[in-house]
């Protein structure tokens, strides 16, 4: 399910980028400044789609494999996507 997923996500993305990251990030700043940059252009628009949905599935392999990001990825304001959709709180937090 995992790769039939992210496969149907870029596809939604190449069509109109702001869905794919509404899929995502959700309804947030992350989703307004990608409709922002797609009204200033397409690619600047794509760009930023396709970095969201890559920071959320590296996330999300590295919680499966029990890594935890020590930094924010950034340019990213969604703690879903920061997280790799693992939810709020339910990761635990990186060991230093």
């Amino acid at each position: 399910m995992g790769a039939a997923s992210a496969i149907l996500i870029v596809l939604i993305t190449i069509l109109f980028p702001p869905i794919g990251v509404w899929a995502v990030a959700g309804c947030g700043a992350d989703l307004f400044i990608n409709i922002c940059l797609t009204v200033l252009g397409y690619i600047p628009g794509h760009i930023h789609a396709f970095y969201i949905e890559y920071v959320y599935y590296d996330r999300r392999e590295q919680a499966r494999e029990g890594r935890y990001a020590a930094r924010r990825a950034p340019g990213v304001y969604s703690d879903r996507v920061q997280t790799g959709g693992q939810g709020y709180g339910t990761m635990a937090p990186p060991t230093a």
